[in-house]
């Protein structure tokens, strides 16, 4: 365990890396970056109620993305707009291309053909951490936290990453103070203060899942990539989950994976439906619910609907 008054140094693990290829920007220059003109690309679909209506400018965008596998498609032409500010959910059955679009983006997979841009940048040849500098950050599907430190400390190196200061095992104790207060602001945020010196192993799934939220707010990311953020969990740990994501939403961008569909019917702004790698449909969630095709591809059958399903 990394002592506190000490920096922790390079530790060499997966996760570390992984932390260090989907990092973000500072809070204050990400709020300055939002302020920017907006881009001169055009929206789509409908906020719902209490969102921002002058936030509508495209942030992510992706031109006939393709993926091949030897042969088989996993992702096909996908053509996505996501608008800055909103929550964006990407849904669709079982081996629909929705993880594979997710690596296309953070460039874990190069893509086949097609084109991604970022704040109407091309970055289809990017790295994983040229990625990650310019903004976009993804939360993976399995909680990755360091689990014999304490919360405080995971959530401290995501700020020494950011900041480039991890590879330094001494520092004075005005900077480690500096980054504690940091951490401790982004642990209000997703209400851990009271958890702060608790050992991460320790803590319940729900509150480890909320600080890899809080681990990904410290890369300081424009735009934030969940991955089932609410899987295997119970309704209590759901639905603070899911009013934390709401929460930390306010002046972000977030593109979801999601099957829980009273969550996404509860904080989306807009739904991309993935089926066999294509897109199948897009629109809000009383739009797709109501859509035949995707009650075909969830349900078998064109006279249900997705209320609820999960």
């Amino acid at each position: 365990m990394v002592r506190t008054g000490y920096y922790a140094p390079n530790i060499k693990t997966s996760f570390s890396i992984r932390q260090v290829e989907n990092g973000g920007a500072c809070i204050h220059k990400m709020q300055a970056n939002r302020s920017r003109q907006a881009l001169t690309t055009g929206s789509t679909g409908a906020g719902i109620k209490g969102k921002e209506e002058t936030m509508t400018d495209v942030i992510l965008e992706t031109r006939n993305l393709t993926k091949e596998f030897k042969g088989f498609t996993a992702v096909s032409a996908v053509n996505l707009q996501i608008e800055r500010g909103h929550i964006h959910a990407l849904i669709g059955p079982n081996g629909a291309g929705k993880t594979t679009c997710f690596n296309l983006l953070t460039k874990f997979l190069v893509p086949t053909s097609g084109q991604i841009l970022f704040n109407g940048k091309d970055i289809t040849m990017d790295a994983p951490a040229q990625i990650a500098r310019q903004g976009i950050i993804r939360s993976f599907q399995i909680s990755a936290v360091f689990p014999h430190m304490s919360v405080l400390e995971n959530v401290r190196i995501g700020l020494q990453r950011k900041l480039g200061t991890s590879f330094h095992f001494w520092k004075n104790g005005e900077s480690l103070k500096q980054l504690d207060q940091r951490a401790m602001q982004l642990l209000e945020e997703v209400d851990l203060t009271g958890f702060a010196h608790t050992t991460t192993v320790d803590l319940p799934y729900g509150r480890k899942r909320a600080l890899e939220i809080a681990t990904t707010l410290a890369m300081e990311p424009e735009l934030m990539l969940l991955d089932e953020p609410t899987q295997g969990m119970g309704h209590e740990d759901v639905d603070r989950v899911t009013a934390l994501i709401k929460k930390v939403s306010a002046g972000r961008t977030i593109l979801m994976v999601e099957h829980n569909m009273s969550v996404i019917s509860g904080i989306c702004d807009r739904i991309s439906v993935l089926q066999r790698g294509a897109l199948l449909a897009e629109g809000s969630y009383e739009e797709v619910s109501r859509n035949p095709q995707v009650m075909e591809a969830y349900m078998g059958s064109t006279s249900a609907e997705l209320q609820g399903a999960h």
